[in-house]
């Protein structure tokens, strides 16, 4: 295979043959070609602990798996010890910890609606477009969020408390109905049954979970590998931990996975997931397993597996996975059992989905790729219609053990590595154009294994407070799904009206003001740039002992006033070391893609020190995160 050529050259033959081949089937392509058919789904991006998944279909909970595509319906519940974290957004961020349920109960194309029973949550919103909202349900009240910011919500028997943080602004709707806004750096506490008496006081310090939340979201948003990839995808920092970029002269950057077992390839470690709205799902279990199975393609160079993005476009599409998939023959089995197979789709190459509506589904389509476009290896105009019977090669069916194959009867039943097939003829695939006809079982639900931590049976199950309604199978598949699952009980909201524009916080009635006898500190000044100071390490969640040792106050120059001590430290068990590639005495393709500026090497030596938070170096902090934390 030719994986050092040039950029492809379409000759006259070649491309007349292509347009006439494809003239019989010369219909007009939909309208949606170029958009998605959904929205990106939240992602299950962290784990910590004990963090459990149940989704409708399944018979019991299962372990998290990193990586799954939530859907409404969906259930998570971390233990005492559990911690997770999705990605929701484009610089969005839903955080949960010790003894939590937290459901994605609705997602619309400008809405997304979370249910919290009880626990802990807190929601990091570092940039929210216009006429979108999030909306946390708790048994108390329904908080509508639409502007950035840093929320919190704790929910336990007998009390409801919401916190906002770095400017951010929510509307309360209690059980009653009644509407009341929350202003920045407020804490709205509400106490009671259905009929809970409301009142609000300023927001108390950052405690250990609220500064990891701050340093988190600044470590995910500082990805180097952004400058590669089109900003709505999702998983960018974890590829900055787990591969090189490389530029090569075909496909530009691509990114180099790097600890992966000698015979690897794409699509083979992890399993298919039903999801409801978009069919077969991958979900790998690699800690960088989303990009690169969601965008982009898969490409060879100078023998290693590559993810190509192709060139940044201004909206990608999220798609269930990206792969041709085959149906026998070309597969040994014994006793002739069904055989499902696929591979990762190559550079320019189109998906064919399997998943849609009527007339979505079988049309060869290109949404979010940037790239030039591929069929047969042949490069094709953009205007041209594919007929996709027509399209019967893909570049990596040729490289060796690239199609992973299975028996149909444990398609999407378990693990891809525990059952795949060895022996595949490549030259006798046929490929799939058009659904998937395998039908899901109960283990197609879940992407874990094995048991996991339920919601304690002693925790009352009360009915949380919605401005809206579920999403459909939410509500109708729900109480089906409680007869086969009667360890899931999820009762059905209580609905209380209200407008779906927001209305200016001056035109909102306000909660009334608690009284109390401890009042907040006055806070300390913050320091001045380039003025060290002592800061706490955010550590995991569960690891909140403070440290024996004070934190020393700081001195700000030119002011004379000393700072309040810092947090205390949070000590986190020492970060493993980087894993090592394999083959590692081969050189990788092309040309390093990291490189500094020349100018840098003199301002390298007097840069301050770093120090190792969640694993990766952080520099000293600079204004920009003490402007967030005010």
């Amino acid at each position: 295979m030719a994986t050092n050529a040039k950029w492809v050259i379409v000759t006259l033959p070649a491309l007349a043959l292509l347009l006439a081949t494809a003239s019989s089937a010369r219909a007009a392509a939909p309208s949606s070609q170029a958009g998605a058919i959904g929205q990106t789904p939240p992602r299950l991006s962290y784990t910590n602990g004990e963090v459990s998944f149940w989704r409708p279909g399944a018979r019991d909970w299962t372990p998290g798996q990193l990586n799954t595509p939530l859907a409404p319906g969906d259930e998570l519940y971390t233990a005492t010890d559990g911690d997770l974290e999705l990605e929701a957004g484009r610089r969005a961020f839903v955080r949960a910890w010790g003894d939590t349920r937290l459901g994605l109960a609705n997602q619309e194309p400008d809405f997304l609606q979370f249910t919290v029973p009880s626990g802990h949550l807190s929601v990091d919103l570092r940039g929210v477009d216009p006429g979108h909202s999030v909306e946390l349900d708790t048994p108390n009240a329904a908080f509508t969020i639409e502007h950035p910011g840093y929320y919190r919500v704790d929910v336990t028997p007998e009390r409801t408390s919401f916190i906002t943080r770095r400017g951010g602004r929510a509307t309360m709707t209690p059980a009653t109905g009644q509407a009341v806004a929350i202003v920045p750096s407020e804490e709205v506490v509400l106490e009671g049954g259905p009929s809970a008496t409301v009142q609000s006081y300023v927001a108390p310090e950052l405690d250990a979970w609220d500064q990891w939340n701050y340093a988190r979201t600044d470590h995910l948003l500082e990805s180097v590998s952004a400058r590669y990839v089109p900003p709505d995808v999702y998983g960018v920092d974890d590829l900055d931990h787990y591969g090189t970029w490389r530029l090569v002269p075909t496909y530009g950057p691509v990114w180099v996975p790097e600890a992966v077992a000698p015979g690897w390839v794409p699509y083979s470690t992890g399993r298919w997931l039903s999801d409801p709205r978009y069919g077969w799902t991958w979900v790998d279990t690699a800690p960088w397993g989303w990009a690169p199975y969601h965008y982009g393609r898969w490409v060879v160079v100078d023998g290693f597996w590559a993810w190509a993005p192709g060139p940044v476009v201004a909206r990608p599409v999220y798609c269930p996975a990206l792969v041709a998939f085959f149906g026998a023959p070309g597969i040994a089995v014994s006793a002739g059992a069904p055989v499902v197979s696929w591979v990762a789709l190559s550079w320019g190459e189109p998906v064919v989905p399997w998943w849609g509506p009527a007339g979505f589904v079988g049309r060869p389509r290109w949404a979010g790729w940037g790239g030039p476009r591929v069929v047969n290896n042949v490069v094709i105009n953009r205007t041209t219609v594919v007929n996709v019977n027509n399209i019967t090669i893909y570049r990596n069916v040729t490289v060796q053990n690239s199609v992973v194959a299975v028996r149909q009867d444990h398609f999407g039943a378990r693990p891809v590595q525990e059952v795949r097939i060895a022996q595949v003829d490549v030259h006798r695939l046929e490929p799939v154009h058009g659904p998937l006809r395998v039908a899901p079982e109960a283990a197609s639900f879940v992407a874990g294994n094995g048991r996991a931590a339920r919601p304690p049976e002693t925790t009352p199950t009360r009915p949380v407070v919605a401005t809206r309604p579920w999403a459909g199978r939410a509500g109708a598949e729900r109480s089906e799904v409680r007869q086969a699952s009667p360890a899931v009980s999820i009762p059905a909201p209580r609905l209380v009206p209200t407008a779906r524009t927001a209305q200016p916080a001056s035109a909102t009635a306000r909660p009334p003001f608690g009284a109390g006898p401890v009042e907040r500190q006055r806070p300390a000044l913050p320091p001045r740039f380039g003025t060290p100071r002592a800061e706490a390490a955010p550590a995991g969640p569960r690891e909140r002992a403070p440290s024996t040792q004070p934190a020393p106050s700081v001195e700000h120059r030119g002011t004379g006033v000393e700072s309040a001590p810092q947090a205390p430290s949070l000590a986190r068990p020492a970060a493993a070391p980087p894993p090592q590639r394999a083959e590692a005495a081969r050189p990788l393709p092309g040309e390093p893609a990291n490189r500094l500026s020349p100018g840098r090497a003199e301002a390298e030596r007097g840069r301050p020190e770093t120090k190792p938070v969640s694993g990766h170096l952080e520099p000293a902090p600079g204004p920009s995160r003490e402007r967030d934390q005010r």
